[in-house]
């Protein structure tokens, strides 16, 4: 039987997969390797561009137009600035390639004494220039994980096969593709020697081209899962296969992740005459967040990055003009997958929009001394008026502790408020979140499981901006419409004060609206 991969390359004799060479524009590249060109090949963390590459060189030497030879250079990262190690671990790495995937021993033969004899600073392209006039065929040469390696290190192979450049195709490689997480215009190098940083661009400007592997598209999304249905007979419902992809929005390990949960994890859904349900997805989608799979732990530990910071902090407040956003800093949170590929600036996908505040506040919310049984009223349902009291008194006694705690305190109310809700939700609901840059506000949907129906409630968090008056009567509207677009039954909206030097006394206030026949609860913060 095969099943969901979530590590590694892709084997289609035990992975459910598409086509790899279908997932890029196979002509558009066969193209630029025959016209000699140098490029770049990039994508998100475990989105298949190993899987890519491999399935490219199975093709190109299945041709007998070229040698084409795979090699991953990550075990050159711990090398950093030592430039020697570096190149030692990108040569080894290249002939090891030659060798188990061209069966051309040359290289292994002869790199070692190549980098005796010319050092470090010529060693690679030597080793290519020779390997290519011995070669009976053009040389394919495809880095994986080319940014992987820091610093001078990084500079010397660029720099190295830049050098070469000029003398292919018969003393240097036709083309070399080399694939990474960023582009190479982000290559972002700090070198020892010369104080500075060097961007990718400048130390590999022979760079044709820069190509982007995508998200699987949602026909693609639900061909993965049918393709579970077709060798188990197992079934998702239609409201499944839809809930897996606004989850995931085709982001491939997502999809991968998520459908081996619910199909082989979830022990009961072992039995294939279950069908996969809503439910299911929904279960298996917390499973994955509460584990902090190696993925989403990744991913949440860029959010330390200050340049990530920039990005992610004026979604999360809902600002409508952040300070301090460049284009440069949106392309790189873009190529580690957090963002959207397509405007407005957003979130990729509701996954990691849970993950990116739960990870924030994860030590707030273990910390918390509150129970979710403190809530809840005698009929099961959740009693949101004392919950948003109780919190209303902790923030006024905690939040400047609090949020000061905080790397993203422009979203810090917004936060602390997600992680006190957090810690008693966990109790037995979940929380779906809404957010983005210009939203001036946080679209929160509480989602309760009741004996017999679901409770819906809906807050609107919102940032006091110009004066109470119109900041309210915009999040009444906001709020009224949230509800009627979920269906839910209940609505609050809370709007934090951050003005400096106001009295609590004046910025704390409870008060019910009425808006087209909806009551909507009203907190000042």
């Amino acid at each position: 039987m095969r099943f969901f991969n979530t590590a590694g390359p892709v084997n289609p004799a035990i992975h459910y997969c598409l086509p790899p060479l279908e997932r890029l524009d196979l002509q558009d590249v066969l193209l630029l390797i025959a016209q000699q060109k140098y490029f770049v090949l990039h994508a998100p963390r475990q989105t298949g561009k190993t899987t890519c590459l491999l399935a490219l060189m199975s093709h190109l030497n299945a041709t007998d137009q070229y040698r084409c030879v795979y090699a991953n250079v990550e075990i050159g990262q711990s090398a950093r600035e030592d430039v020697r190690r570096g190149i030692r671990a990108v040569m080894s790495a290249i002939a090891a390639g030659a060798r188990d995937f061209a069966r051309d021993d040359l290289p292994n033969q002869i790199w070692l004494d190549i980098l005796e004899r010319q050092g470090e600073d010529r060693a690679l392209e030597e080793l290519l220039t020779v390997w290519a006039e011995r070669s009976p065929l053009p040389l394919v040469l495809l880095i994986d994980e080319i940014d992987a390696l820091v610093g001078d290190t990084l500079i010397a192979v660029l720099r190295q096969l830049r050098a070469g450049y000029a003398k292919r195709p018969r003393s240097f490689p036709q083309s070399v593709i080399l694939c990474g997480i960023r582009d190479v215009r982000d290559y972002r190098i700090h070198s020892n020697q010369e104080k500075a940083i060097i961007t990718g661009g400048s130390a590999f400007n022979i760079k044709a081209k820069s190509l982007r592997l995508g998200n699987f598209s949602r026909p693609d999304t639900e061909a993965i899962y049918r393709m579970h249905t077709v060798e188990t007979r197992q079934v998702f419902t239609e409201e499944a296969l839809g809930r897996f992809w606004e989850l995931t929005q085709g982001q491939p390990w997502l999809v991968n992740a998520l459908g081996y949960e619910a199909c082989f994890e979830m022990k009961a859904n072992r039995d294939r005459q279950r069908p996969i349900t809503l439910k299911i997805v929904d279960e298996a989608k917390e499973n994955l967040i509460l584990r902090r799979e190696t993925h989403l732990d990744q991913l949440a530990d860029k959010l330390k990055e200050e340049r990530v910071r920039r990005v992610i902090e004026p979604l999360l407040a809902g600002m409508e003009e952040p300070r301090n956003l460049s284009l440069d800093d949106i392309d790189y949170v873009r190529d580690l997958g957090l963002i959207a590929t397509d405007k407005p600036v957003r979130i990729a996908n509701p996954i990691y929009g849970e993950v990116i505040p739960r990870q924030l506040t994860a030590g707030t919310e273990e910390t918390t001394v509150q129970e979710t049984v403190w809530y809840v009223a005698p009929d099961g349902r959740l009693d949101m008026v004392k919950l948003l009291s109780a919190f209303q008194q902790f923030f006024r006694e905690h939040s400047e502790h609090w949020v000061e705690r905080f790397d993203y305190k422009e979203a810090g109310p917004q936060l602390l408020l997600q992680a006190f809700l957090q810690r008693i939700v966990n109790g037995g609901g979940r929380i779906e979140r809404e957010y983005g840059l210009g939203k001036m506000r946080t679209d929160l949907l509480v989602i309760w499981p009741l004996s017999s129906t679901i409770q819906k409630i809906v807050l609107e968090l919102k940032l006091l901006h110009k004066s109470l008056e119109q900041t309210l009567a915009a999040g009444l509207e906001q709020t009224w419409q949230y509800l009627d677009r979920c269906q839910a039954g209940e609505g609050h909206l809370v709007i934090f004060d951050r003005a400096p030097g106001k009295l609590w006394e004046d910025k704390l206030f409870t008060r019910r609206e009425t808006v087209k026949g909806r009551t909507i609860v009203v907190w000042g913060m």
